[in-house]
């Protein structure tokens, strides 16, 4: 008994080593990378869930608990249902939700069927069943929000929602086979392993500690549900964002093109994913408001920062990073070096290495 309490905390200590020196690894729900095409989001959804961490040990989790193939086939499918459900509605309707506390709930549910697990399979599932639902929907929120931050097109909303679903489902389906594999093998070479409230417990450590790092690391602004309003005596306003970059580029070859310069479209969408802010502007801004963008994007104490003009825009100047827009009638530069500094502020900001 002693022996497998320590080997539990040894697990866990090692599931906290990684969460902690790890913060990024908190959020698993960013969709990297964009598509053009519909197929394109089945692979976004696929790849989605294969390194969604908390999604697959919460799936984990349900395999544990239900300890025989046709009941672990039916809570996995309710699972399924909830968080299609909710993907496809939210992003449809274009429902908006703060992402931090969606992940933090996530991590939670971990907690959940960790301490569920340790108490023993329940004698009535049904009740269980309706919990897997309802972080089904959760979660489905989580991926809903993470969608709609690549920028979806209002043309062919509808067949990239549903493909980036089926994108999922097939994540899933590939993990939970892989799972009963290597835990079939694992079973076998080690047997201590059979013990599974170890890796109850290790459910549990993971969703606590991921749940701490997230409440830590993102602040109380991060933490409050997400407002589209903004200061009335400002002439700029912060939304959730809508603008898309299509993907396929490098890094541009310089961080500010000038009115006239061909803007390189796919490079912005390729940083944009590494944390970069993205500074548009009217093309017919006066020389002494150009003047100020270009000394707000090209100054190196700014950071990770790129701008050009874009000749469709009504607003003088817009701020995008891979969440948020800051659009200001006027040249604020104030307002957006706020957003900015706000931004890199945030851990979500920091390129994967």
């Amino acid at each position: 008994m002693l022996a497998g309490v320590r080997q539990g905390a040894t697990i866990g200590g090692v599931v906290a080593a990684m969460v902690l020196a790890l913060p990024e690894a908190a959020w698993a729900h960013g969709v990297g990378g964009s598509s053009e095409t519909v197929g394109g989001f089945v692979w976004l959804g696929t790849k989605h869930m294969l390194a969604g961490w908390d999604h697959l040990l919460f799936v984990g989790g349900i395999l544990l608990l239900a300890g025989e193939m046709r009941r672990a086939a039916k809570l996995i499918s309710l699972f399924a249902l909830g968080h299609s459900v909710t993907l496809f509605t939210a992003t449809v309707a274009d429902w908006h939700v703060n992402p931090v506390l969606v992940d933090i709930m996530v991590a939670l549910s971990l907690v959940f069927v960790g301490v569920v697990g340790l108490r023993g399979r329940p004698k009535d599932w049904a009740w269980l069943a309706a919990a897997v639902l309802a972080f089904g929907l959760a979660h489905g929120l989580g991926l809903s929000t993470r969608l709609q931050e690549m920028g979806l097109p209002s043309d062919g909303l509808i067949p990239r929602v549903l493909a980036f679903n089926l994108g999922v489902e097939i994540g899933q389906l590939i993990a939970v086979v892989a799972m009963f594999m290597i835990g079939d093998v694992l079973r076998h070479h080690l047997p201590r392993l059979r013990d599974v409230r170890l890796s109850h417990a290790t459910l549990i450590a993971a969703g606590v500690i991921a749940a701490a790092v997230l409440v830590i690391t993102s602040g109380p602004d991060a933490l409050r549900p997400i407002q589209a309003a903004s200061d009335p005596e400002s002439s700029c306003e912060v939304r959730n964002r809508t603008e898309t970059f299509p993907g396929g580029g490098g890094h541009p070859v310089k961080s500010f093109f000038e009115p006239g310069e061909t803007v390189p479209a796919t490079s912005f969408g390729h940083v944009i994913g590494d944390g970069y802010v993205i500074v548009t502007y009217r093309p017919d801004l006066p020389a002494d408001q150009l003047a100020q963008v270009r000394a707000f994007v090209t100054d190196p104490a700014v950071g990770r920062v790129v701008g050009g003009s874009a000749t469709d825009q009504s607003e003088a100047v817009k701020a995008v990073h891979a969440y948020r827009t800051v659009a200001c009638d006027i040249v604020d530069v104030d307002a957006v070096r706020q957003f900015t500094r706000e931004w890199f502020a945030d851990p979500r900001s920091k390129p994967v290495e």
